[in-house]
């Protein structure tokens, strides 16, 4: 935890940028009913019934000292989704940078390992970036931006619990 709090106090330089990573499945759903608009008097009729459209994974990028964030929709989270996601960063985001310092988690996926499972070696971006610091479940602020973008999106709806078959008398 230390490791992060030291990168995290770093000052800002362009050269070596600290990049906050997480990443995150969301359920997809969709309205059953067409909600009732607002009206004078009451809100929004929204009803509780939805049908599933499957999952997507949010991979969320965040450099707080710039004051930059980058998110990418894929349809799972493989190990090649991320590599994928990595690659375009480094390439598409940060071609200047001489090393990203990339704050992550220690997940299965998240590893160098999966760049070059992914990418011939002459193309794995290993070399430039990834200076994840130990103990990095410190993500905090790729959190905090992922949790604010949930808040200001529609609640999912919540079906009624079931009916119990078996009724006091």
């Amino acid at each position: 935890m230390e490791d992060v709090l030291a990168v995290y106090r770093l000052a800002h330089d362009p050269r070596f940028p600290v990049v906050c990573m997480d990443e995150s499945s969301k359920q997809l759903v969709g309205e059953v009913r067409a909600p009732i608009p607002a009206a004078p008097g009451r809100g929004q009729i929204v009803d509780h019934e939805y049908v599933r459209h499957g999952v997507a994974t949010l991979f969320v990028e965040v450099e707080p000292l710039a004051g930059r964030r980058h998110v990418e929709v894929t349809e799972r989270r493989t190990r090649q989704d991320w590599a994928r996601f990595i690659k375009a960063m480094l390439d598409e985001r940060y071609p200047a940078a001489i090393k990203v310092r990339l704050v992550m988690d220690n997940l299965n996926t998240q590893d160098l390992a999966s760049l070059y499972e992914t990418f011939p070696p002459a193309e794995a971006p290993s070399g430039r970036a990834l200076g994840n610091p130990s103990h990095a479940q410190a993500r905090q602020l790729a959190e905090h931006r992922r949790d604010r973008a949930k808040r200001t999106q529609r609640p999912m709806p919540v079906p009624p619990p079931p009916r119990s078959r078996h009724h006091a008398s």
